[in-house]
């Protein structure tokens, strides 16, 4: 089976059930105990699955707190395009924040035309923050896509410059959640931490979750480069050395175009990828995500400096 369905059989809830629960429970606490809060909302799987946990926390009233997009500007198109229709199909208010913006501030300064802008994004999200005086965001982090995402609570606390610090956080005994901040000081909430990829595409398969079409495999242009597959876009142009070919692939994670590769892919359908997902022995951040493959600690570092 694709997933476990005992719904309401005995007294037991499936595993998907377990989960969805404990996740509407932590965004419902966030929206209780924060005065100010702010879903992150990128267009990827897992913000698609927060989403969905909103409408069934809240519905049929408004979310409690708008969407918050921060945009490198190199992102791909089929999912900005996703991004603007889902929100409009929800009704939501969606806030989009850029990197060009920062840029043009000087708060972001790069050190050449072809640095990748996804670092930045924790300078333009401090300023959203500041801007609008949010005291939370709700993020789709998991805690298996990365070690130093393992470490984070469900409710992560960040201090009066948005810095978190491993070793400064609170406990969270018998699932009791402290989201209280100081003015100026700021939690990110992770109500899908406990979940992993598998269950991610299962929820998505079961709630039947529209998606960008890059999710699904497709034929795109692309370079092999230091063992990676890099898709070729006018931000990522093949080298004068490498061979452009046309490969099947699919995208596991969905981010900036300058660090988000591919795989080789033929699953074109959810339960593909479900069936995908279970030989899978590489996790979607450590196989696709260039940036984190930098140095063990990158994602650590850019957490400690606000990242999400």
């Amino acid at each position: 089976m694709l997933y476990q369905d005992q719904k309401m059989t005995n007294n037991q809830l499936s595993h998907l059930d377990w989960l969805e629960s404990e996740a509407i429970h932590i965004m419902r606490e966030v929206a209780g105990q924060c005065e100010n809060p702010v879903l992150l909302f990128s267009g990827g799987k897992d913000s698609i699955c927060l989403l969905r946990l909103a409408e069934k926390a809240f519905r049929p009233s408004r979310f409690p707190f708008p969407l918050l997009h921060i945009d490198t500007g190199h992102n791909y198109p089929e999912v900005i395009k996703f991004r603007d229709q889902y929100a409009e199909e929800l009704g939501e208010r969606l806030i989009v924040r850029t990197i060009e913006d920062s840029m043009k501030r000087g708060t972001v300064v790069l050190k050449n035309a072809d640095e990748s802008r996804n670092k930045h994004q924790s300078v333009t999200l401090l300023e959203a923050i500041e801007e609008f005086g949010f005291d939370a965001c709700i993020g789709g982090a998991r805690r298996d896509e990365e070690k130093a995402r393992a470490k984070e609570r469900i409710m992560s606390f960040r201090d009066e410059f948005g810095q978190w610090d491993p070793k400064n956080q609170r406990p969270e005994l018998w699932n009791l959640y402290n989201a209280r901040t100081h003015q100026g000081e700021n939690i990110r909430s992770f109500p899908i931490s406990n979940w992993t990829e598998m269950d991610v595409w299962q929820y998505i398969h079961r709630e039947q979750l529209s998606l960008p079409s890059i999710y699904f495999a497709h034929q795109r242009p692309v370079v092999k480069r230091n063992g990676n597959i890099v898709p070729v876009t006018n931000i990522t142009p093949a080298k004068q050395d490498e061979d452009i070919i046309d490969l099947q692939v699919r995208f596991r994670t969905v981010g900036d175009i300058s660090c988000t590769a591919p795989v080789i892919s033929d699953a074109d359908s959810i339960e593909k990828i479900i069936l995908e997902t279970a030989s899978t022995t590489l996790t979607e951040r450590g196989e696709t995500r260039l940036d984190d493959q930098s140095s063990e600690a990158a994602m650590e570092q850019r957490k400690k400096e606000g990242y999400f």
